[in-house]
């Protein structure tokens, strides 16, 4: 049985005819190549200008790689937004998202600094967290030189990218050392049991499409590595297992009701709630994982969504 006809009609023939990695019989070399001409296909990418700079990475770690992408010209500071792109973890590359990253500076006003962060397996938790993590340092601690305001900063990240801009929220808060005007979790990948036979709810019609339980399983398992359930680090791994969630800051959440991170999203949400966090969950009819990456309709209103929510929260 398929949901397929659940699918955004305008989206249909595209989801139907985009690959799938099987991580049992696949080569994740093929899945992140696929992964990054894909969306740099659907998204323009490929003719975009951006700037790029090496910066300080965590202790006794490489630099890390950021690609920035300038707004118009103003004549005083502008709010920034730190990204964290997509690929569960394990595929991707800010230059991917050129296209559509560009566009977002111009149509928010605010620097946008994408995070190059390193991918498990080769990496495990917790050497991406902390490359997104130097990052958010950086582009704090450079105000001047970056023509940016410090107390106007926002994480936003989608899928995979989500999980660690969440996670950063996290470590951000505890470290004390950044405050965070606000977070924009993009169908956010946060509840490593997701997709498997410890999952605290499984919607057969979610999940069919682009990012699949297999992957989900595969992709946590590169990224946990050995951490195990019992380390005070958890909740920076998958934080749907963080205990407290207050004293983050304000909060936008979107997701598709196709997606198979739909219920840990809504879950995280009302957890916000509950911690007192200002918190937006919007969730997407007929939306399958990275619908707004697809051209419809349906794609152009969540993206001047997430344009209108920047525009508020910073």
């Amino acid at each position: 049985m398929t949901t397929l006809d659940l699918v955004d009609a305008q989206q249909r023939e595209t989801v139907a005819s985009f690959p799938s990695f099987d991580p049992t019989q696949g080569d994740l070399r093929d899945f992140r190549r696929d992964l990054v001409e894909g969306t740099t296909a659907l998204l323009q990418s490929a003719s975009v200008d951006f700037e790029e700079r090496s910066i300080p990475g965590p202790k006794d770690a490489p630099e890390v790689r950021v690609i920035l992408f300038h707004p118009p010209k103003t004549s005083g500071t502008t709010p920034a937004i730190l990204y964290i792109h997509g690929g569960g973890m394990i595929a991707g590359t800010p230059d991917m998202q050129a296209g559509l990253l560009s566009q977002r500076a111009s149509e928010t006003g605010a620097l946008i600094v994408s995070v190059d962060y390193r991918l498990a397996p080769e990496t495990p938790f917790p050497g991406g967290l902390e490359d997104v993590y130097a990052a958010l340092v950086w582009l704090h601690d450079h105000p001047n030189e970056l023509g940016v305001d410090p107390d106007r900063i926002m994480i936003m990240g989608d899928s995979g990218g989500g999980c660690l801009a969440a996670a950063t929220a996290l470590l951000a808060r505890d470290r004390g050392r950044i405050k965070l005007r606000a977070q924009l979790l993009i169908y956010p990948m946060l509840d490593l049991r997701t997709g498997g036979p410890d999952a605290p709810s499984d919607d057969p019609k979610t999940g069919e499409f682009l990012w699949t339980r297999a992957q989900n399983r595969h992709a946590w398992a590169a990224v946990r590595g050995y951490l195990a359930t019992d380390d005070p680090r958890f909740g920076y791994l998958s934080p749907a297992f963080m205990n407290d969630l207050s004293g983050l800051p304000a909060t936008f959440i979107l997701t598709g009701a196709l997606d198979l991170f739909r219920d840990e999203d809504v879950t995280y949400a009302h957890r916000l709630w509950q911690a007192s966090v200002p918190t937006e969950l919007v969730v997407y009819t007929n939306a399958v994982h990275g619908f707004d990456l697809l051209p419809s309709a349906l794609a152009e209103r969540a993206r001047q969504d997430i344009v209108r929510a920047v525009r508020r929260m910073l």
